[in-house]
């Protein structure tokens, strides 16, 4: 086994996203720590030409997933998201009519997904899809990156007429411990919404003591 000093950048970097597993999307700081950054830029420039990585926008690259009859796939947007919030150390939220779909409340998939950050804003084109990273103030960050969050974010789309379905998701779908903190963190929220927050905290309790 080569000693870690005479294996090449590039193939330091390619180490790391064949660990990581096709799909993968990376930002230059994700290699930082195994090269400078010239070097890294210029590692990922070479595996690009190469065909081994692809670059997607930017300062942001995957290990694209091929499909035998569609080529080359794009990347999950969750993980284009979290790539750009790990490269500024912030968070990133799933909101809008994503967080929506995501939790089952509605069958459409949206051409645009949206985060909500609290880093700075970017928006990704990635073929017909489109990544749009928003930056908001922290009282519309309720449970960043976590599926509590994802409740809050769903309920705020859909707005109290839909509440009760909200609620009846998050009962079947969250753990224990995440109907907890969307209890907790209803004081954040508009007041609208903490009803049902509240009410599917308390729904996890009720069980625990039952």
């Amino acid at each position: 086994m080569k000693k870690l000093a005479t294996i090449s950048v590039p193939d330091r970097i390619m180490q790391r996203a064949r660990a990581t597993g096709r799909g993968g999307v990376f930002t230059p700081s994700d290699f930082l720590d195994l090269a400078s950054r010239a070097a890294v830029d210029q590692a990922l420039s070479r595996l690009t030409r190469n065909g081994k990585l692809r670059r997607l926008a930017r300062g942001l690259y995957d290990y694209p997933k091929a499909h035998p009859k569609l080529g080359l796939l794009s990347p999950a947007p969750d993980d284009v998201a979290r790539a750009l919030a790990r490269e500024t150390g912030s968070q990133a939220q799933i909101a809008g009519a994503h967080a929506a779909n995501a939790l089952g409340l509605s069958t459409q998939v949206p051409a645009k997904s949206l985060y909500l950050t609290n880093g700075p804003s970017r928006r990704i084109v990635l073929g017909k899809r489109v990544v749009d990273l928003r930056h908001a103030s922290p009282k519309h960050l309720i449970a960043p990156g976590s599926p509590a969050g994802t409740v809050v974010q769903a309920l705020r789309h859909v707005g109290p007429v839909r509440a009760g379905d909200v609620a009846r998701v998050a009962a079947n779908r969250l753990s224990a411990k995440d109907q907890k903190v969307l209890a907790s963190s209803a004081s954040q929220a508009p007041a609208w919404m903490r009803p049902t927050l509240v009410s599917i905290g308390n729904a996890a309790s009720e069980l625990a003591d039952g």
